[in-house]
């Protein structure tokens, strides 16, 4: 079960990378919050669809849980709109591995002091060895990034 549960997260990863792409060209056409906005007018349909056909009944609604925990719907609006306008400058890949990298820290430090409920999960130099080598893998997509927009320059300068 639990290396489909990771299969199931990489797909999801997939699906977002996708979704940066797309909403980074329809917000260079539309805007950034028009994009924001169809991505969730869209999401809030489809989950709409899927709450009403295939959820199970739960002995608490969303009027019954402690209020804190309705404040991560709002974190979904300021990584669209950053998306939207991260990937137009800087391309799909780099902005993804730095989202990922946020996400990895950030979920570093919820896991290593249990911050929202969460088990407690301590820091380890494994889990520290994860970030170094994001950030590295980090820093290389983003300077293949400068050197292929140097190269392309330099080919354009030529053919001129």
């Amino acid at each position: 079960m639990t290396v489909l549960m990771i299969l199931l997260a990489v797909v999801g990863g997939a699906f977002l990378s996708i979704q940066a792409a797309i909403n980074g060209q329809l917000g260079s056409k539309v805007g950034v919050f028009g994009s924001a906005f169809l991505t969730f007018s869209i999401g809030a349909l489809v989950t709409a669809l899927l709450i009403f056909f295939f959820e199970p009944k739960h002995d608490l609604t969303l009027l019954d849980v402690p209020k804190w925990q309705l404040l991560g719907a709002f974190c979904g609006v300021p990584y669209i709109v950053i998306m939207v306008l991260a990937v137009q400058r800087i391309g799909a890949a780099v902005a993804t591995v730095a989202v990922i990298f946020g996400q990895l820290a950030m979920s570093m430090l919820i896991d290593n002091f249990g911050w929202l409920g969460n088990e407690t999960i301590h820091f380890s130099l494994t889990r520290l060895g994860a970030v170094i080598c994001l950030g590295i893998a980090l820093f290389f997509i983003y300077s293949s990034n400068k050197s292929n927009s140097a190269d392309t320059e330099v080919n354009a300068e030529i053919r001129e």
